[in-house]
């Protein structure tokens, strides 16, 4: 080795190497720098999106809310001089905030990964190395909770049965469907203690009576909570009152219909009530205690524990005004003809006229 050979030239070529080598490790960074921030410029406008639209919808929801309140003064329909209000408020903003806390950070975290990800290529790089990605934390819990096995692997999973180029592979359940396989067996051995053993827990038959006996309990409750007038029946006359005949019609069509049809037609249950023939009685006074104190032996139910005095009154005015309406396929007359009292009268005159008119011709 010559010691006075000069090697200066060999140096500065090797300097200029690692220039240019950084220089465009440099450029690399900066690209991938510029990459990465569009990437977050982005995601924050996607955040933004996101939030705006948040806002609209609770926008939207108050509106529904508002259109939907009755005339009752509530929450949505004053929700500003609420007293409850700034409770609200600061709900919502908490909430979104933690939302955008948990967006910012998913992004973050992403960010860091992709940097953590571009250090490890350029490594592995340098060191000649094929660069191989490593599973992430969500990646490793999908293949754990599926029990997923490589295609590396397929052939040791291989049983040896082919059919039509389709073979069987020993791949076992994934773990969360033997959860819930586990959990529906714990679910039946307390459903079977609790709802059949102890008992601590009603039937849905149970369950149904109860929910039966409370809505009795609330129809009573209420009932009792209005003011009642008290009705003379044995002075009760009928008279076309549209107002009255409105709210029997409407009381009728729900209780009365599934036994005497819509028209009052009467069907295999409820007898014809348009007709002149009655099983107790045509004249208001008699409608009005049927309903009331209904016909137990015949169906009829006491709708007198059930309605106010003024529905019962309702409805009878309401089965008067359907006499002589003849609808279709109406039921055959049963019971007794009634007449009303005048009829009978003008009947009877009508009887002493003739009479006295046959007597007239006899002489």
């Amino acid at each position: 080795m010559n010691p006075y050979r000069d090697d200066r030239p060999h140096r500065m070529t090797m300097t200029c190497e690692i220039k240019q080598n950084k220089m465009n490790n440099l450029d690399q960074t900066k690209k991938s720098i510029k990459g990465i921030c569009e990437q977050l410029r982005e995601r924050q406008q996607n955040s933004k999106k996101f939030t705006s639209i948040v806002v609209l919808l609770l926008i939207a929801s108050t509106g529904w809310a508002q259109d939907q309140s009755s005339g009752r003064s509530t929450f949505w329909s004053d929700p500003f001089n609420h007293p409850l209000f700034p409770l609200y408020l600061v709900s919502v903003l908490v909430l979104v905030t933690v939302i955008l806390v948990l967006i910012t950070a998913a992004f973050a975290l992403r960010i860091l990964n992709l940097f953590i990800e571009r250090a490890a290529k350029e490594r592995a790089e340098k060191l000649g190395l094929a660069y191989v990605k490593e599973i992430s934390f969500w990646e490793k819990t999908w293949l754990r909770w599926n029990s997923l096995r490589p295609l590396s692997e397929e052939e040791n999973l291989d049983m040896g049965h082919d059919y039509d180029g389709i073979r069987e592979l020993d791949n076992h359940l994934p773990p969360w469907w033997k959860l819930l396989f586990y959990g529906t067996i714990v679910w039946g051995v307390f459903y079977l203690v609790a709802f059949h053993i102890i008992g601590s827990l009603p039937l849905s038959g149970q369950e149904y009576e109860n929910e039966v006996a409370l809505a009795d309990q609330k129809a009573k409750a209420f009932l009792a909570s209005q003011p009642t007038a008290a009705i003379d029946e044995n002075a009760l006359v009928y008279t076309k009152d549209d107002a009255i005949l409105s709210k029997g019609k409407l009381v009728f069509s729900g209780s009365c219909v599934p036994c005497h049809r819509n028209d009052g037609g009467g069907n295999a249950i409820g007898p014809n009530i348009t007709d002149p023939y009655w099983l107790h009685g045509g004249d208001i006074k008699s409608i009005y205690s049927t309903i009331k104190n209904g016909v137990v032996e015949k169906g009829m139910p006491m709708w007198g524990k059930a309605m106010s005095p003024s529905d019962v009154k309702a409805v009878a005015f309401y089965v008067m005004s359907l006499q002589g309406t003849n609808p279709a396929n109406a039921k055959a007359p049963q019971g007794v003809l009634y007449k009303p009292v005048d009829s009978q009268v003008k009947d009877s005159t009508a009887v002493k006229l003739d009479t006295v008119k046959i007597q007239a011709l006899a002489k």
